[in-house]
C-alpha cells in the first residue's frame, strides 16, 4: 500500500496545479474601505505556507507600507466572520453579488484559542501590496498568480463600476431599513412606557361615559381617583349621603377631604359626626352656587355628570378639565365668604 504524503509536504508545483482552478474574485474582501486579500488566501494561491509568506514580507517590510499591507484588528476579524455568516444565510444581497455564489469560510484562515479568542490576526494585502509580493517571492508561480490576481482586481472594479446604481439603491434600502428599525425601537419604548404607567396605575383617564348598569365600573373609577390623591380631595356636589363618606374614607393618610354642598340634613350631619369620630375628619362647607359636580384630586379637576351617590344608575359622563384646583377654589372664594381649604 502506498504511503500517504502529508499535506504539508505537497510541493509548490502540485499546489499551483490545484490553485489554478480557484476563483480569486470571491476571496477579495472590502476592509477599511479597500479591496484586499488575506495572507492565508494568498498563501493558498501561491502554493506556500502562510507562515513562509509572512516571513518573506517581514524580511522586506520596507516594501510594504500601510497602504500596501496592514494587520486586522480583533473587531475586524469578528466583523469578517459575521459577513461570511451573513453570506451563508443569504441575507446580504451586496455580498452575494460581489462574491458570486461561492462560500468562503474565514474559520479556516484564523487560528483561535481554546477560549474562543483570536490568537492569530491575519494580514490584509491591497492591490499594490500584492503586486509587490511577486518581487519578494521571486518564483514563476508567484508571477503567474499575480497576473491572475491583478486581472481579478480589474474585473472587480469593472463589476462595481457597472453596477454602481444597484449598489446605490442598496445603500438607500439599507438606510431606510435602519431608519425603520430605529423608529420601531422608539415606538416600542413608548408603548412600554404606556403599559408600565398603566400597570402602575399612574395614568389619569381624560374623559369617558358610564352607562346605566355600570355601577361597579363607575364605583371603581371614583375609588381609583380617591386613592390617587396625595395631598387633598375636594368634592363639589349638592347631593351627598353617607355612601360618599364611605368612598372618601378610602383616601390615604394625611390627605385632606372637603365637601362643598348645600345645607346637609340633620341625618347627614349626624352621619358626618359619627364618621369624623372614627376616621380622619371630612370638612363640609355649605355651598349651593354650583349646578354641576366637580371632583378635585390634588391639582386635577374632574367634571362629573352625576352625583357620586348615584354612580352607574343612569348615563353620565366625566372629563378631566384643563384647569388647576386652585383656580376653582379662587372662584369659590370670590362668590362665598368661606376661604378655600
Amino acid at each position: 500500500m502506498a504511503k500517504q504524503v502529508p499535506n504539508e509536504l505537497i510541493t509548490a508545483k502540485e499546489q499551483s496545479t490545484d490553485n489554478q482552478f480557484l476563483q480569486i474574485e470571491p476571496l477579495i474582501r472590502t476592509i477599511r474601505g479597500q479591496q484586499v486579500l488575506l495572507d492565508s488566501d494568498l498563501a493558498i494561491l501561491y502554493g506556500v505556507e502562510t507562515k513562509r509568506l509572512n516571513q518573506q514580507v517581514k524580511r522586506n517590510i520596507e516594501r510594504f507600507p500601510e497602504d500596501f499591507m496592514f494587520q486586522l484588528t480583533q473587531e475586524e476579524v469578528i466583523c469578517s466572520r459575521s459577513q461570511i455568516a451573513t453570506l451563508n444565510e443569504g441575507t446580504n444581497l451586496r455580498s452575494q453579488i460581489a462574491t458570486s455564489n461561492q462560500e468562503v469560510s474565514l474559520k479556516s484562515q484564523i487560528v483561535t484559542s481554546s477560549h474562543g479568542g483570536v490568537r492569530y490576526l491575519p494580514y490584509a494585502f491591497t492591490e499594490n501590496g500584492i503586486a509587490m509580493l511577486s518581487s519578494v517571492l521571486r518564483s514563476p508561480i508567484a508571477i503567474q498568480v499575480n497576473i491572475r490576481i491583478m486581472r481579478a482586481f480589474t474585473a472587480m472594479r469593472q463589476f462595481i463600476a457597472s453596477n454602481a446604481q444597484i449598489f446605490q439603491r442598496l445603500d438607500v434600502m439599507e438606510q431606510n431599513q435602519l431608519a425603520l428599525a430605529a423608529h420601531q425601537v422608539e415606538t416600542d419604548h413608548k408603548l412600554e412606557e404606556v403599559f408600565r404607567r398603566l400597570d402602575s396605575g399612574n395614568v389619569q383617564p381624560h374623559q369617558g361615559i358610564f352607562y346605566d348598569g355600570q355601577i361597579f365600573d363607575a364605583y371603581t373609577f371614583i375609588n381609583d381617583r380617591i386613592r390617587e390623591a396625595t395631598t387633598r380631595i375636594i368634592l363639589i356636589d349638592n347631593f351627598i349621603d353617607d355612601s360618599v363618606l364611605t368612598i372618601l374614607s378610602k383616601r390615604a393618610d394625611k390627605v385632606t377631604a372637603t365637601i362643598y354642598t348645600k345645607k346637609p340634613s340633620t341625618q347627614l350631619q349626624l352621619d358626618i359626626q359619627k364618621h369624623n369620630a372614627q376616621y380622619p375628619p371630612i370638612s363640609v362647607i355649605e355651598f349651593d352656587r354650583s349646578h354641576d359636580r366637580f371632583l378635585c384630586i390634588d391639582d386635577t379637576v374632574y367634571h362629573l355628570g352625576a352625583s357620586i351617590k348615584d354612580l352607574g344608575k343612569k348615563w353620565f359622563a366625566f372629563n378631566r378639565m384643563e384647569m388647576p384646583t386652585t383656580e376653582l377654589l379662587q372662584k369659590i372664594q370670590t362668590t362665598y365668604k368661606t376661604p378655600p381649604s
